[in-house]
This record gives structure tokens, C-alpha cells and sequence, in this order.
């Protein structure tokens, strides 16, 4: 689960640095630069990358197209870690390169599931809107 940290709490030079990380990350995938034949398989989104405030480690969220496969997906991604730091670390322009921490990306599920709940009929009937 994510942390209860806030963009307001972040410095604006890490949540700067975390989206050049975002933009490099998605790019090499993009292109097809990491030779994994289960993300050349998948489209995969980076939804959001969180540096630490020494800016040493990064908690990268993923989301695969329609969310099939989420398991191989990470897993691939997981194995390809280190030719990923590499190549972000070659892109973004830091004194050390981020170590990479890939976890999908609950959110998405999670606003699915209130928006199921919003929508119950013994929700929806108590909640404001034309008279039955």
C-alpha cells in the first residue's frame, strides 16, 4: 500500500527528479529497449515514480494494459532491474544512480471498487439525486 505521503510534503526537486525517471522508464519501455519477451508482450504503464528524499531509491507504480498478466509483468520487470538502472541512471542525469523498487499500481482497482460500491442500490439510494 502506498504511503500516506502527499505531493505537499515532497521537496519539488524529488517530485521533479521522480518524473524524469517516470519519462525514461516509459520511453525504454515504449521503444522496446529491455530484450524480455514479456514486455515486449504487454504494454506497461508507469503511473508514478516516488524518490526518497536522498533521491537514492525509487518505488516505480506499474499498471499493465487492462491489467492482464500483472504478476509476469512485475516479475519481468523485477528480473530486468538492473539493466533498467542503468539505463535510467545513463538518462537522468544524478550523482547516484536510484536503486528501483517496481510494485503495481493498486489505485485504479481501488477507485474501481469504491465506484462499484457508490453504484450498489442500498448505496445509491442514500445518496442525493432525483426523488425516487
Amino acid at each position: 500500500m502506498r504511503s500516506t505521503e502527499t505531493p505537499e510534503t515532497r521537496s519539488v526537486r524529488t517530485l521533479r527528479v521522480g518524473e524524469q525517471v517516470r519519462h525514461a522508464l516509459s520511453e525504454i519501455l515504449a521503444r522496446g529497449d529491455v530484450h524480455d519477451e514479456t514486455l515486449t508482450k504487454y504494454l506497461v504503464t508507469i503511473t508514478e515514480v516516488r524518490l526518497s528524499p536522498d533521491l537514492k531509491h525509487a518505488t516505480v507504480f506499474v499498471k499493465p494494459l487492462l491489467g492482464r498478466d500483472e504478476e509476469a509483468v512485475l516479475k519481468a520487470l523485477r528480473t530486468n532491474t538492473a539493466y533498467l538502472q542503468s539505463e535510467v541512471a545513463r538518462r537522468v542525469n544524478l550523482k547516484y544512480a536510484a536503486r528501483l523498487k517496481f510494485l503495481l499500481d493498486e489505485s485504479f482497482d481501488e477507485g474501481g471498487r469504491i465506484d462499484q460500491l457508490l453504484r450498489a442500490p442500498h448505496v445509491a439510494r442514500d445518496l442525493p439525486g432525483e426523488p425516487d
